[in-house]
């Protein structure tokens, strides 16, 4: 870490999250030294113009905080195969974002002297600059070891966010809430669209909004008590 707490940042995973929380780290003073290829480099030249694009290995040896931003199934792997090749740096911050796993899913980069941090934001990224005005709005869980746990939440507000502290037991528990929110969110609305299509709605996409919209809003303000949208 520099003298004034600024972070050579790197990030592995060019998919929907891991150039948005790059660009949030960014406007937050750090330097994004790094990021992997992905499937759209253009799109992650627009979020994070002028990053390097670099291979997994260089990235963590470039960085002082590295990100990783990939799918669940293939983040063990990941953290223990840079392990295996001798990547990770006595001291260096090692930040995951899937909402499932913990600190152990680090453990082979801790075992090399990393400093192993979780933080979710919970937000359905898009991949997009608008996610950073998302993140504004939003609240991120934090797990992290006791000593570190203030670096942690730091990160956190860093990226706009509001951190809630998530025990490392508790991780599974926390990312079924947030895959019930979203998941059950997304068929309902797609089931509800079929069906107005079916009665001759046309756009029911954009006819549902209003009421989607406030009936979360209702729910949300008020969740013990449901909403009636049958009217009078």
């Amino acid at each position: 870490m520099s003298r004034d707490g600024r972070l050579g940042v790197g990030v592995i995973g060019a998919g929907r999250v891991g150039p948005v929380i790059g660009a949030a780290l960014a406007g937050a003073g750090h330097a994004v030294v790094g990021i992997t290829h992905g499937s759209d480099d253009d799109r992650v030249e627009s979020v994070l113009p002028g990053a390097p694009f670099l291979d997994p290995p260089e990235v963590v040896r470039r960085a002082e905080l590295v990100v990783l931003a990939v799918p669940h199934d293939e983040l063990p792997g990941l953290v223990a195969g840079l392990a295996e090749v001798g990547a990770w740096q006595m001291g260096q911050l090692v930040v995951h974002t899937d909402p499932g796993y913990g600190l152990e899913v680090l453990v082979p980069a801790a075992g090399r002297g990393a400093i192993p941090l979780a933080i979710h934001p919970a937000i359905t990224f898009t991949g997009t600059s608008m996610d950073l005005r998302r993140l504004t709005d939003a609240y991120a869980a934090v797990t992290a070891p006791a000593a570190v746990l203030p670096i942690a939440q730091a990160l956190a507000v860093e990226l706009g966010c509001e951190p809630v502290v998530v025990d490392d037991a508790d991780r599974p528990a926390y990312a079924e809430g947030i895959a019930t929110a979203t998941e059950f969110s997304r068929s309902i609305v797609r089931q509800a669209s079929g069906l107005l299509a079916a009665a001759g709605v046309e756009n029911p996409r954009a006819f549902l909004s209003v009421i989607v919209h406030s009936a979360v809003d209702e729910a949300l303000a008020d969740p013990g008590e449901p909403a009636d949208s049958s009217g009078p």
